[in-house]
């Protein structure tokens, strides 16, 4: 087992970012993968015009590369911003006429993860007000996802990076998805177990691995510490990435890491270029 035995995506809103968008899914292509994963690209607007959502979903095409999973809004992501589902007032109204304009994107590419960033604790709001809300969201959400056959995604993020947000942990998180998936009825909400961010935390990652690996719709990557490369940092990915796959997990592995001071198209020397684009023929679709 090992790296050439996982499915990789590229997260295009982390890396290929000194690139305009239209262009990155190009430039993920020429660096040998075939498929890729996106932040909501538009922060300012969860509506943009039709016209963007039909440049960037040809840029996608003409470049050969799959659309595996998009984030719904999440407010200025990179930036102060930890999502929106939970903040009351405007920004939960524009996580929710994100919802469907995000989800058909999505359907129109064959994308198939659609992950909803819970949002930050806002001072002077009580938490157990912005619980219920974000319930609200993510079970019209979670109709959404099923409507075009796709899961939804919960994910924990770190404490020190984003020390107002409350899923700081990854049984935060699966608690959360738990909680969807009885509100809905559907199943559908998943864990989104970003390895980099519960190891910000402190958590032992193997043990998450055995508790959460049933639970668990995507899998993101960076190592630690400096959010870069596989190798760059003290985590042993590749152990990790081979224990999820005996556990089970069956799905992609998003490279959400950052570049460093290189183009990101020379931050993959980690990975054989034959182990980018081709899934091994054992993983299902």
């Amino acid at each position: 087992m090992g790296f050439a035995d996982q499915r990789f995506n590229v997260n295009l809103s982390i890396l290929f970012t000194e690139l305009p968008l239209l262009e990155r899914p190009a430039a993920a292509a020429a660096a040998g993968f075939g498929a890729v994963e996106l932040w909501w690209p538009w922060v300012d607007s969860p509506t943009p015009d039709q016209s963007q959502l039909d440049a960037l979903k040809r840029a996608l095409e003409d470049a050969g590369v799959q659309l595996t999973g998009l984030n719904f809004y999440a407010g200025q992501l990179p930036g102060p911003d930890r999502g929106a589902l939970s903040v009351p007032g405007e920004e939960s109204e524009r996580f929710r006429a994100n919802i469907d304009v995000a989800a058909d994107f999505a359907h129109s590419l064959g994308a198939t993860a659609l992950n909803a960033l819970y949002g930050n604790r806002v001072a002077g709001v009580d938490p157990a007000e912005q619980d219920a809300l974000a319930l609200e969201n993510l079970v019209l959400a979670a109709r959404a996802a099923d409507r075009i056959g796709a899961v939804l995604l919960i994910e924990a993020l770190n404490k020190p990076e984003s020390p107002l947000y409350p899923l700081v942990s990854a049984p935060a998180a699966v608690g959360v998805v738990d909680k969807v998936n009885a509100a809905s009825g559907l199943g559908n909400a998943r864990f989104l177990m970003d390895l980099y961010h519960l190891s910000m935390n402190g958590e032992e990652l193997p043990s998450v691995i055995e508790q959460f690996a049933a639970k668990t719709g995507h899998v993101q990557i960076a190592d630690n510490p400096g959010r870069g490369a596989p190798g760059t940092g003290t985590l042993q990915l590749e152990e990790l990435l081979d224990q999820l796959r005996k556990a089970g997990y069956d799905g992609w592995v998003g490279l959400e890491y950052k570049p460093g001071d290189r183009p990101s198209a020379e931050a993959f020397d980690w990975l054989p270029r034959d182990a980018r684009r081709t899934p091994p023929t054992s993983l299902s679709s």
